[in-house]
């Protein structure tokens, strides 16, 4: 009787272990140390779909829900476990504030919400970054924060992170002057600034100063300890897709991550209208960790602050992702060939 029990109690235990080690065709670990954040029992869920662009997830802490954007659209959406999807805020990035091209993608972009609880938009279209109040409206009252560097117009602000202080880091590419068509930039009398810059914006004193602008930057996030700041650096104009950092100190810049790498073994990152692009270093987040989470090719990629990838979760084509207050969930954004809102649920 004692051997059966014995033997019974093994096999329990062997198949919980395995259980919690068992393969998931939606997750591929390639360093077991993730397995602290990663459920490889979680299935990813879709939240919103027929998004044309969706874009800028944030968590809004105060109602419990997710808002992103849908660029194409001119849009921020609204989602809840209670409501499902919801329209929050018409028009969101294109007001007709300032001169753009038709052709380009021209709603907001980037989301986040700021102590007060208000929201900061990178708007591409009015080509600033723009506060409005965190409240449903068809009707929006914008306040310019900033909309240009040394009196020249912004390209069109993407992506930013607010520091604890109040101040604001954003990228500013061009994708406002972006035929999404042709994958190309549209040559524009408009466009003031001939380089795409990374920048910090001083809340408290109003002044802006540019950090970097070298590079074709995309998603952008802060370390933990705020000592370093994170891009993505896209491959559109080079084929070379990276992952950088920032030392916020000394302003130098490093290589966390080359992407071009990926392009071997995933399709390539840079060419937005080819069959074989599965996603770009676009959006990224930092998980309390220290890790980063990024849009990548076939998903959301994590990647250690050391360089290391060390998960991959198949979304497909994605463009950003967000944590909510407590890391419970993981949601990611698809790009316009795969228009839908995600969630996983993760380690907390």
């Amino acid at each position: 009787m004692k051997r059966l029990l014995f033997i019974i109690t093994t096999i329990l235990f062997v198949n919980c272990n395995d259980q919690s080690t068992a393969e998931n065709p939606n997750i591929e670990i390639y360093d077991e140390s993730v397995l602290s954040i990663i459920d490889l029992s979680s299935e990813i869920e879709i939240l919103a779909d027929s998004i044309s662009l969706p874009e800028g997830p944030v968590w809004d802490e105060s109602s419990n829900s997710l808002l992103f954007v849908d660029i194409i659209n001119n849009k921020v959406h609204k989602w809840n476990e209670n409501d499902g999807v919801s329209d929050f805020i018409f028009p969101s990035g294109n007001t007709g504030y300032a001169p753009n091209v038709d052709l380009g993608l021209l709603g907001a972009n980037g989301l986040a919400i700021n102590k007060d609880g208000n929201i900061i938009l990178c708007q591409h279209g009015d080509r600033r970054l723009a506060i409005a109040k965190n409240t449903a409206t068809n009707d929006p009252s914008f306040i310019t924060l900033i909309d240009n560097f040394e009196g020249k117009k912004f390209n069109s602000p993407n992506d930013l992170t607010i520091s604890s202080d109040g101040s604001i880091y954003f990228t500013d590419p061009a994708f406002g002057f972006f035929d999404l068509q042709s994958a190309s930039f549209v040559d524009s009398e408009f466009r003031k600034l001939d380089f795409f810059g990374i920048y910090k914006y001083d809340v408290k004193n109003d002044s802006i100063s540019l950090i970097n602008k070298d590079y074709l930057p995309n998603g952008i996030a802060l370390s933990n300890d705020e000592k370093l700041l994170y891009f993505n650096k896209m491959g559109v104009l080079d084929e070379d897709p990276k992952i950088l950092k920032i030392d916020l100190n000394s302003l130098k810049t490093e290589v966390v991550f080359e992407g071009k790498k990926l392009s071997e073994k995933w399709g390539n990152l840079y060419d937005i209208t080819s069959e074989k692009n599965t996603g770009n270093f676009d959006g990224m987040k930092v998980h309390s960790s220290g890790n980063i989470f990024t849009s990548g090719p076939g998903g959301i990629l994590v990647i250690s602050p050391e360089g290391n990838l060390l998960s991959r979760i198949k979304f497909g084509h994605t463009t950003n992702c967000a944590f909510d207050t407590n890391e419970n969930y993981l949601y990611v954004t698809g790009f316009a060939d795969n228009p839908k809102v995600y969630r996983i649920k993760l380690k907390s």
